[in-house]
């Protein structure tokens, strides 16, 4: 009786762990929203409505800090890569493949250091992915050959890529997709007109409204519902230019929702440029990153 008891236990205690783990279902899609030089300062000062309904049910971060330095592309390749400069070696804007001071520390067979399109075609099956720019020199550090689809447009405009986005998702509702949407608007405005001028404050909160346009349409085709969004920047500024240490530089904001997410929260967890990779993995259930990477996911985001 006794063994006939701890079989049945043991059996009960399995079936518990699988339902457990079951129930945790790698993300539909993921969607990437990145407004370059967005500062704590700006985006309290502009009225942005539709980002505030999108993350108002999920998790913002008003303490995330660039790496250094802050300036634009190596925090966008920590961004996507899950390292610092000194694990990817992006210093400056003026990176390029052939010539760099130093060397990533780990590469894939092109000499580039391993992003989360590279984890995420290697590592979930069936997913697409696709990267949407308006600055040329962004896309530099990044191996094409991962990206299913990838579009520039010229002269800071991005609502072509808006569109195309949302073409790209709807076009692959059945598959996983991982989709980056990057601008650069917000900070030309402000290298132009200096941050916190009537321009800077009025570029976000252009952009705030082909968000709302964007989520809208989603909605209509059912896809907004088992999405995840997130929401962040490369630095901040000051009069016209950024690259210091000042909070008004360093300090960003950083969002998501979606399935799975706390709900109405404020970070509260110490939040780096760096660890938006490491949560995306997560939301795919990757395993497997780079031994250099340095990311990390918070605590305080998802629901246990």
């Amino acid at each position: 009786m006794k063994k006939s008891f701890s079989l049945l236990f043991i059996f009960i205690g399995l079936f518990l762990l699988t339902a457990s783990n079951t129930s945790k279902k790698s993300a539909k899609r993921v969607i990437l929203l990145g407004l370059d030089g967005i500062s704590i300062e700006g985006f309290q000062k502009a009225v942005h409505p539709n980002i505030d309904k999108l993350f108002e049910a999920g998790v913002i971060s008003m303490n995330t800090r660039t790496v250094m330095p802050s300036v634009t592309m190596p925090n966008w390749t920590s961004h996507l890569t899950a390292a610092g400069p000194e694990q990817h070696g992006v210093f400056g804007n003026d990176w390029t493949m052939e010539k760099h001071p130093l060397s990533p520390q780990e590469t894939d067979a092109e000499g580039y250091f391993p992003s989360i399109f590279k984890w995420v075609k290697e590592q979930v099956p069936q997913a697409k992915t696709a990267f949407y720019y308006n600055w040329a020199n962004l896309i530099k550090p990044f191996n094409k050959k991962y990206l299913d689809e990838i579009h520039f447009e010229e002269n800071d405009q991005y609502l072509y890529n808006y569109n195309a986005a949302f073409d790209f998702i709807l076009k692959n509702k059945n598959r996983p997709t991982l989709t980056f949407l990057y601008s650069v608007h917000a900070d030309h405005a402000g290298h132009k007109h200096k941050w916190m001028s009537q321009e800077y404050i009025r570029a976000i909160e252009e952009v705030d409204a082909e968000i709302g346009r964007l989520v809208d349409k989603l909605k209509a085709e059912g896809l907004f519902a088992d999405s995840h969004f997130l929401l962040f920047t490369d630095h901040g500024g000051i009069g016209n230019g950024h690259g210091g240490t000042s909070p008004n530089e360093m300090l960003v904001p950083w969002m998501i929702s979606g399935p799975g997410i706390r709900k109405n929260e404020q970070l509260q967890s110490p939040n780096s440029n760096a660890n938006t990779a490491a949560v995306v993995a997560h939301l795919f259930q990757i395993k497997e990153l780079p031994a250099s990477c340095i990311g990390k996911v918070p605590s305080g985001i998802f629901i246990k």
